[in-house]
C-alpha cells in the first residue's frame, strides 16, 4: 500500500514493479482508492473455433420452440 505522494515521488519504479506481475494499491489517508496493475496483452492472432469441442452436448430439445409463458416473459413490457 502507498500514499499518494510516494506513489507520485517514485512512479517508475513502481511500474517496474506492476511490469513484473506486482498490484500496486494506492491510499489516500490509509483509504485504499485505486490499483496500478498490468495490462493484459492484446491477442495477435483470431482466436481459434472449436476450444469447447467435446465438452458439451446440444440436445435436440434446444432447437425446439420456447413456451409461451417463457417467451412472454423476454417480451414483457415492465419487469415484475
Amino acid at each position: 500500500m502507498l500514499n499518494i505522494h510516494e506513489a507520485k515521488t517514485h512512479l517508475s519504479r513502481y511500474l517496474e514493479q506492476v511490469e513484473k506481475g506486482d498490484v500496486i494499491l494506492i491510499c489516500r489517508r490509509n483509504q485504499p482508492i485505486a490499483e496500478i496493475r498490468a495490462v493484459l496483452p492484446t491477442r495477435q492472432e483470431p482466436r481459434p473455433i472449436g476450444l469447447a469441442a467435446g465438452d458439451f452436448e446440444v440436445t435436440d430439445g434446444f432447437f425446439e420452440p420456447l413456451p409461451d409463458d417463457l417467451l412472454a416473459g423476454f417480451n414483457a413490457k415492465t419487469c415484475t
